[in-house]
């Protein structure tokens, strides 16, 4: 009798759209919907500023756009809102009216926010509270387009493309200089790295983090052919509009629309989708370009998505579309901690709050008085995290504005190789900087609603990212492993004791590549899995990987097997010649904490010796540096070889020698250890890139060291 039910249930379905086709067992179907959610009362309370604001003028309208899927018994929803964020206590609202609707489970059921900056507050954060009238309007207005979409399921196929689309987004986080940290609202110095700190170029030594590039197209088709829908996902966080707008992400969708309506003049309604990928650190301008540079503000909010569209039309037009094996969907609660203020800072909010006249807040201190009241009195909060799998695509969920190093990572290990990432999905729980990020502070950290939860919660979400992924799929998850390539592969055959390709998604480990298990540890703070060095070609078909040292050393525990040594690296330093006596110690052999007279030490000089070229120190006496010829540029690769012979120690640049000094000390003592990206002591550590680091256990020879440092071997 059930079975009979399911069937008669589909059949009303599919009839209800006006559809002749029937679905046999197993065979996916897909429908599609939009609903206006423009607000139907002006004023209205707009999120995602520092302090409360309001709009009274429509500029384009704000809409929900849904997805359904059915596969046999299984049947989900993926709905994408034009809006900043929404709490998870009001989505599962949400959820709840549309299954008295639909019948369908509340956990089959992902609802995520464009976050546009534009829309009206579905959700208190910082200084603006939700919008009393909007918010129930919003939620009947979800769950009508979750009915709207299951009532147009139709048998169809899917299609997956992904498309390089580097040039629309870039970090919008930078390490500040140690000598140019910041205060945070709470007056403590603290701010090493911040949002769109590299407005002055002059105060950061570079990104605390990777992009992600990719322009992915999730797309449905009939049977016959005919385009049903399309889910983009892409990580930049928003474009800025003035008056009520769905943004760029609204201008995407219409955008895709018109073209695939033009160019396969289908009668059938076509949904765009774009839903928001990892951009908890990223916005679209670079600032390492110029700023004639279209992405650095020269350009419109329409110009910026038009070339977004051309890029995802070309995705589109190579679409292959197959039948999808298999609909699966698993969700995980979780509970989480917040960061709640100590008694000190707790007594501070209460005094600030108790001058306030209002309600609300009217300094960025007044704001952040009231979230420590209020994390204090939530303490902890649930949390959704979910994993969609279709034929051979994945989808990801975090509730969180997540860095795009956290969406790298999950796909990268996603049993999938066809898997996006949707943040704001499920909840509003703020950013979930990964724990090294911690330490270097900025408004992505500072405890709030916006950014309130433990320290763990990035590996947390992520792991339960990759379980649930691994759940759908019944696979286990993919090892990330950087390719070899030409340049690579010359390191491997020249044996090195110890080979750090600095490729590490997060600490505290670095991986020794030689096989030789001699895997050293990252003092922090250090960032992961920017890029190295294009030229030469370490990898194939993929980014090559760097670690960014914002004080932090690599430690090796390498006792040299023998007298001699050496060691090869690639350097990008991101400081100024001209901010303190040495602009970096990029190499020391020595006892941790001090500086022994037999140590030895490499760096670059900076305002006591000739800035920006290298230096050579051994033992205590710095009056006896030797000092390098050539300047190096800031924010550029270069090669660097420190080679410890018998009577010499040599430092190459670029295959050339640069410094050279009598071996008068012994750097041999087996207790001492290899510091990378700093020195022994921690004076004036590394502030910059490290990339390929390869030590050996013999006097590597000038042409061998040439061949390490060509560009193109």
């Amino acid at each position: 009798m059930a079975r009979t039910l399911r069937i008669l249930s589909a059949l009303i379905v599919l009839t209800a759209g006006g559809l002749t086709e029937t679905a046999s067992a197993g065979q996916l179907q897909a429908g599609a919907a939009i609903v206006d959610v423009t607000p139907q009362v002006l004023p209205v309370l707009v999120n995602g500023g520092m302090m409360s604001r309001s709009i009274e003028q429509v500029k384009t309208s704000v809409q929900a756009r849904a997805v359904a899927l059915a596969d046999g018994d299984e049947r989900v929803v993926i709905v994408v809102v034009d809006s900043c964020m929404m709490s998870r206590e009001f989505l599962d609202d949400a959820k709840a009216l549309a299954h008295t609707r639909t019948d369908l489970p509340t956990d089959r059921m992902l609802i995520s926010a464009t976050h546009t900056h534009s829309a009206p507050a579905s959700m208190g954060c910082l200084g603006t509270d939700a919008d009393p009238a909007y918010v129930p309007f919003l939620r009947d207005r979800i769950a009508e387009v979750i009915e709207r979409a299951i009532e147009r399921l139709e048998p169809a196929r899917i299609g997956f493309g992904k498309i390089d689309a580097a040039e629309f987004t870039a970090l919008r986080r930078w390490i500040r200089r140690p000598d140019k940290i910041d205060m945070d609202p709470f007056g403590n110095q603290t701010v090493r790295a911040n949002m769109h700190s590299a407005r002055n170029l002059d105060d950061v030594t570079g990104e605390s983090g990777p992009e992600d590039p990719d322009l992915s197209l999730i797309a449905f088709q009939s049977l016959d052919g005919r385009p049903l829908a399309a889910i983009a996902n892409f990580s930049m966080h928003y474009y800025g509009d003035q008056n009520l707008s769905a943004d760029y992400f609204g201008l995407f969708c219409d955008g895709l629309q018109s073209y695939v309506r033009e160019t396969t003049s289908s009668e059938t309604p076509f949904v765009a989708i774009m839903s928001h990928g990892c951009s908890g650190d990223i916005w679209r301008r670079d600032y390492r370009m110029s700023a004639e540079n279209w992405n650095n503000g020269q350009a419109t909010i329409d110009e910026f998505a038009e070339g977004l569209q051309n890029r995802a039309r070309r995705a589109w037009d190579a679409l292959e579309y197959e039948d999808a094996d298999g609909l699966q969907m698993a969700e995980q609660r979780m509970t989480l901690r917040y960061r709640v203020p100590d008694a000190q800072r707790l007594q501070w909010a209460r005094q600030a709050m108790s001058e306030l006249d209002s309600d609300t807040p009217k300094t960025r201190e007044q704001v952040y008085a009231r979230e420590q009241i209020l994390l204090h009195e939530r303490q902890q909060t649930e949390i959704v995290v979910q994993a969609l799998r279709i034929g051979n695509v994945a989808i990801a969920t975090t509730p969180n504005e997540t860095y795009a190093l956290t969406g790298l990572k999950i796909k990268a290990r996603s049993p999938l190789a066809n898997t996006i990432v949707i943040e704001l999905a499920n909840g509003g729980d703020g950013y979930i900087p990964p724990p090294e990020q911690h330490l270097l502070g900025g408004y992505n950290t500072w405890a709030a609603r916006s950014a309130g939860l433990e320290v763990d919660a990035e590996p947390r979400i992520a792991e339960a990212c990759v379980l649930l992924l691994e759940e759908v799929s019944d696979m286990p998850r993919r090892t990330p492993q950087q390719s070899r390539g030409p340049a690579a592969e010359s390191v491997a055959k020249m044996n090195p004791t110890a080979w750090y390709r600095m490729d590490e998604f997060e600490g505290p480990i670095a991986t020794d590549s030689s096989g030789g298990s001699h895997h050293a540890v990252f003092d922090q703070p250090v960032t992961y899995y920017l890029e190295g060095p294009s030229q030469p070609k370490f990898t194939v078909d993929e980014p090559n990987r760097a670690v960014m040292f914002a004080g932090g050393r690599l430690r090796a525990s390498l006792a040299p097997r023998t007298n001699d040594y050496s060691v090869s690296m690639w350097i990008w330093n991101g400081m100024p010649g001209d901010a303190r006596g040495v602009t970096g110690w990029l190499l020391s052999h020595g006892f941790d904490g001090g500086v022994a007279e037999h140590s030895l030490h490499v760096g670059l000089g900076g305002t006591t010796d000739k800035p920006g070229r290298l230096i050579l120190q051994q033992g205590q006496n710095e009056n006896r540096r030797a000092n390098g010829m050539t300047e190096i540029p800031r924010w550029t690769w270069q090669h660097v070889a420190i080679t410890c012979g018998s009577d010499e120690i040599q430092v190459y640049l670029n295959g050339t020698l640069e410094v050279s000094q009598p071996r008068d000390v012994s750097t041999n003592s087996p207790a001492a250890e290899l510091f990378i990206g700093g020195r022994s002591d921690s004076d004036s550590n590394w502030e910059g890139r490290l990339d390929e680091i390869a030590v050996f256990d013999r006097a590597l020879t000038s042409s061998e060291i040439q061949m390490l440092s060509r560009r193109d071997p």
